[in-house]
């Protein structure tokens, strides 16, 4: 289970993919510490760059994310996680997906409708 965190500071970028559809649901960071408790928990656990901690998706809107599996790329510096979303959508924004932006005439439009209401499950958004 060894990866390369030094390369990019003690870090891994971790593609996170529901395991049904296929779709790519959000880019999230791990460190060594999210690796482990992702790994040994069955729940996706990332390091917050901003907030500078681990924490767990869904550990204030309950939309926690199942571990389904977990592959590496051939420089065993990021990885891929396979998931079941356990709730309506992945973003803070509303969205299923954090990926629901789409490039139009250069502009970035939404490319779907929200899935569920912010404000509700985060008390007035983010």
């Amino acid at each position: 289970m060894e990866l390369d965190f030094d390369k990019l500071g003690g870090l891994v970028p971790a593609i996170i993919q529901d395991d049904r559809t296929g779709r790519v649901l959000m880019l999230g960071f791990m460190n060594r510490e999210a690796f482990r408790q992702t790994v040994t928990g069955g729940f996706a656990v990332f390091y917050s760059r901003s907030r500078g901690r681990l924490w767990m998706k869904g550990e204030s809107s309950g939309h926690r994310l199942a571990v389904k599996a977990i592959f590496t790329d051939c420089d065993s510096d990021a990885l891929l996680v396979r998931v079941e979303p356990l709730g309506p959508g992945v973003c803070h924004e509303g969205y299923q997906s954090c990926f629901y932006r789409r490039l139009e005439e250069g502009r970035w439009e939404p490319a779907e409708e929200p899935s569920f209401d912010p404000r509700a499950v985060y008390g007035g958004g983010r």
